[in-house]
């Protein structure tokens, strides 16, 4: 009699089953799949490729040398910079989305590649680990994670830079104000707001206020350099303060 399992495959070490006998991917592999395209999705320095594309500096050239929105719109202009902005919101918003729909779920899955895709966009392994402040991937993420933390606390980002002209200070209060908001959302909601969304809330801005030390230090000793809001209404202007 012939053995009809004689010739079958045997899984793969990187596959297992779920209660159901289907075949699956390991959960723990996939995270880590998941936090390794996070990063590098992270990492992608859009305005680097912009300033590359469109023939303008480079915005690691002007202002605080970082790659972020802020300094794409000194090197680049609005238009540009609004590509960006874009770009790096995204990157943010993609890992996230994925880790939810391959994992079906899971979000301690969502957060840990909310963290490497902000990780990865402060420290770019495409830009010598270097790269922006982490703000505009960060809210992206939350605009998956919880999007009406960031309708909240983008008053007091926009307020903060309009009233001081610090876009450090707008970003680090703006960031901090996820936490108390989704506090809130989760008091409103008793308690259904899962507890890795709330870890992120308080995790996610302190990689941001950390990616953000010598502005920190700037704002203390009084030589930040502060936004020239005219620059929204028109091209940027090289070595702006």
């Amino acid at each position: 009699m012939i053995d009809s399992g004689a010739n079958r495959v045997s899984p793969s070490p990187l596959v297992t089953r779920d209660p159901t006998g289907r075949e699956v991917v390991d959960p723990t592999l996939l995270r880590v799949l998941l936090l390794i395209g996070a990063y590098l999705a992270g990492s992608i320095p859009f305005s680097v490729i912009v300033a590359r594309l469109t023939g303008g500096p480079d915005p690691r050239s002007v202002g605080s040398g970082r790659t972020g929105g802020t300094n794409a719109l000194r090197a680049l202009g609005r238009k540009w910079a609004t590509v960006v902005v874009t770009g790096d919101l995204a990157k943010g918003v993609l890992p996230v989305l994925l880790a939810r729909v391959l994992t079906d779920g899971d979000p301690l899955a969502e957060v840990l590649a909310a963290a490497a895709a902000v990780f990865g966009s402060s420290h770019s392994i495409f830009v010598r680990f270097g790269g922006g402040r982490g703000v505009g991937t960060g809210v992206g993420t939350m605009l998956v994670i919880q999007p009406i933390a960031i309708v909240i606390a983008a008053p007091v980002f926009i307020g903060v830079i309009l009233i001081t002209r610090y876009v450090s200070l707008g970003s680090l209060l703006g960031s901090a104000a996820t936490f108390p908001a989704m506090l809130l959302i989760w008091a409103v909601a008793s308690g259904a707001v899962p507890p890795a969304y709330l870890v992120w809330a308080a995790a996610g801005p302190a990689l941001i206020w950390l990616a953000h030390a010598d502005n920190i230090d700037r704002l203390v000793h009084g030589t930040e350099r502060k936004f020239d809001l005219s620059m929204l209404g028109g091209r940027g202007r090289r070595g702006a303060a």
